[in-house]
C-alpha cells in the first residue's frame, strides 16, 4: 500500500464554464420564481458544512416532481452546463460545491412518503425527506428507518453517499437497505433500478452502482428502502473509562463476542467537554462508550449485563442506564450535537473532519496513534465514533484566519488516512469522496480501479454535467 501523496492535501482547482443567458432564460420559462438568482439563495445551495470554497450556483432550481428533475437536466444537457443536486446541505466533504459553476437542483421540496408496504417492510419515498421526518410519517406502523448519520439529512443524501451512521452495526449502511430507486440521467431520462424484492440476480446492479455515487451517475428522484420493527425494548447506558484504549478494548470484545448491540459510540473527553458545555450535562469529563441494546426484555437485560461485565474488565466505571424514551433521547441528542458543539467551542473556526474506518481489530492501534498525532499538534480536536464498526470521526478546529492551521489539519488527515490504508481500512467510512478526499480515492483502491469508475462515468455522463469534479477529475 502506498502512502497518500501529497496531492492529496491539493483542493481541485476551480474551472467555470459558462452558463449561457438562454439557459437561464429557458430555466425561468419552465420554473418561473422556482428558478432564483437571488445571491443568497445561491450561496446558501454553493456550500455545506465542510470547510471548503468555492463560487455558488448561477441559479437554483427548485424541483417538486420527477419531470422538473427531468426537465432540468434536460435543459441543461442541451447547453453541457452542470447540473449539481441538493438536499439538506448537511455533506462535509465539499459534495454541493459548483466547483465547475452551473446549475443547483434542490429536491428538498420532493419530500413525501409514496407508498408504506408495511408487510413487506419496505417505504418508498421521495430523495428531500429526512430520516426523522420519514420516521415520524411511518411511526403508527410499528416500524423505523434504522439509518441515522447524526444530521438529520435526507434520504436522498444519504443514498447519495452511502451513509450511515450509529446503528449501523446492527443494521447495517444505506448499501444494505436501499432496494430500489428512480434515477434522472445525464440525459434527462429517467429510469428504474432493482424492485421491493429483498433479492434479485437480473443484470447489473445499478441500484448499487447509484448509491454512492454522489450524483455523478444519476439524480435520485424516487428511493425504496428497508424498514425494521420497533424493537420490544430499548435501553441506553454510558460509562466512562480511564482511557480511549479501555473503551475501545471494549468495544472490539463486545462486538468479537457477538453481543448484537445496537449502538456503541466513543466520544473522548474532550468532546464530552464541549457537549457538556453546550447541551448543559453533566457528564464524566473522561473517554465515554454510549451504547444501545435492542430486543426483547430478556435479551436488553443479557446483552447490557454482558457489556456491563466486559466493560468493568477494561476499567469502565460509573455505568448509567437510560432507559426512558426522554432520557435516551436527551443522550443521544447530545452526541448528535457533538459536531455543533465542537464547532461552537471555538468560535470563528471551521472543522476539518474525516471519517476513516479501520478492519475492528485494529482500530485501537489507529486511533492511539492518531490521538498521540492530534495532542502533539496543538491544534483543538473532536474525537466521537460509530466504533461497533470501526468508523471514527476526528474533527480539527482551526482558525481560518490562520493558514498554518489549516495545514496542520490537513496534514493530521493525510497522517489518519495513510495509517487507515495501511491498516487494511478506508479513506472514508461513511462521508464519501466529494472534492477533499479525491486523492485519498486513488492510493485506496488504484489507478486501474479509479480508470475503471473514470470509464463508467464517461459512458453514463459523456457531457461531464452531473456534479463534475467531485469523487475524481476526468
Amino acid at each position: 500500500m502506498n502512502a497518500p501523496t501529497a496531492a492529496s492535501h491539493l483542493l481541485p482547482e476551480i474551472h467555470l464554464r459558462e452558463v449561457p443567458p438562454a439557459l437561464i432564460d429557458a430555466l425561468q420559462a419552465r420554473f418561473g420564481a422556482r428558478c432564483s438568482l437571488a445571491q443568497a439563495v445561491r450561496e446558501q445551495h454553493g456550500r455545506d458544512e465542510g470547510s471548503l470554497q468555492a463560487p455558488p450556483p448561477s441559479a437554483v432550481v427548485f424541483a417538486e416532481s420527477t419531470q422538473d428533475v427531468a426537465d432540468a437536466v434536460k435543459l441543461a444537457s442541451q447547453y453541457e452546463v452542470p447540473v449539481i443536486p441538493y438536499g439538506a446541505g448537511s455533506s462535509l466533504e465539499g459534495h454541493l460545491l459548483a466547483v465547475q459553476g452551473g446549475i443547483s437542483i434542490d429536491v428538498s421540496r420532493m419530500n413525501q412518503v409514496l407508498s408504506i408496504d408495511a408487510e413487506d417492510l419496505t417505504v418508498t419515498v421521495q430523495p428531500g425527506i429526512t430520516r426523522k421526518a420519514l420516521n415520524d410519517a411511518i411511526k403508527d406502523t410499528g416500524l423505523f428507518f434504522p439509518i441515522d448519520p447524526g444530521a438529520d439529512a435526507s434520504i436522498g443524501g444519504m443514498s447519495a453517499t452511502r451513509a450511515s451512521g450509529t446503528n449501523a452495526v446492527r443494521y447495517g449502511t444505506m448499501r444494505e437497505n436501499v432496494l430500489a430507486l428512480e434515477v434522472v440521467t445525464a440525459s434527462g431520462e429517467v429510469i428504474h433500478t432493482g424492485t421491493r424484492a429483498k433479492k434479485s440476480s437480473a443484470g447489473y446492479d445499478l441500484t448499487r452502482l447509484m448509491v454512492g455515487s454522489e450524483g455523478t451517475l444519476g439524480i435520485m428522484t424516487q428511493i425504496t428502502v428497508r424498514l425494521y420493527p420497533l424493537p420490544e425494548a430499548v435501553s441506553a447506558a454510558i460509562c466512562s473509562f480511564p482511557s480511549i484504549e479501555a473503551a475501545v478494548r471494549t468495544t472490539i470484545q463486545t462486538i468479537q463476542l457477538g453481543v448484537p448491540i445496537a449502538r456503541v459510540e466513543l466520544i473522548d473527553h474532550h468532546t464530552v467537554r464541549m457537549v457538556n458545555a453546550h447541551s448543559k450535562l453533566g457528564l464524566r469529563e473522561e473517554p465515554m462508550l454510549l451504547m444501545e441494546f435492542h430486543g426483547s426484555p430478556s435479551s436488553v437485560k443479557e446483552q447490557a449485563e454482558t457489556v456491563q461485565e466486559i466493560a468493568s474488565e477494561f476499567g469502565g466505571n460509573a455505568f448509567e442506564w437510560a432507559s426512558t424514551p426522554e432520557e435516551r433521547t436527551r443522550l443521544w441528542t447530545a452526541r448528535h450535537n457533538a459536531y455543533f458543539a465542537a464547532v461552537q467551542s471555538r468560535p470563528g473556526c471551521r472543522a476539518i473532519s474525516t471519517d476513516t474506518c479501520v478492519p475492528i481489530s485494529r482500530l485501537a492501534d489507529c486511533l492511539l496513534d492518531s490521538v498521540a498525532e492530534a495532542e502533539a499538534s496543538g491544534i483543538p480536536y473532536f474525537l466521537v465514533g460509530h466504533v461497533g464498526d470501526g468508523n471514527f470521526h476526528f474533527g480539527y478546529l482551526l482558525d481560518p484566519n490562520i493558514p498554518e492551521e489549516r495545514v496542520t489539519a490537513e496534514d493530521l488527515n493525510h497522517k489518519l488516512v495513510a495509517r487507515a490504508l495501511a491498516l487494511g481500512g478506508t479513506c472514508t467510512g461513511e462521508h464519501g469522496i466529494g472534492l477533499h478526499k479525491m486523492g485519498f480515492l486513488l492510493d485506496e483502491t488504484g489507478a486501474g480501479a479509479v480508470g475503471m469508475m473514470r470509464a463508467i462515468k464517461r459512458a453514463l455522463d459523456p457531457k461531464n454535467i452531473l456534479n463534475p469534479g467531485k469523487i475524481f477529475a476526468l
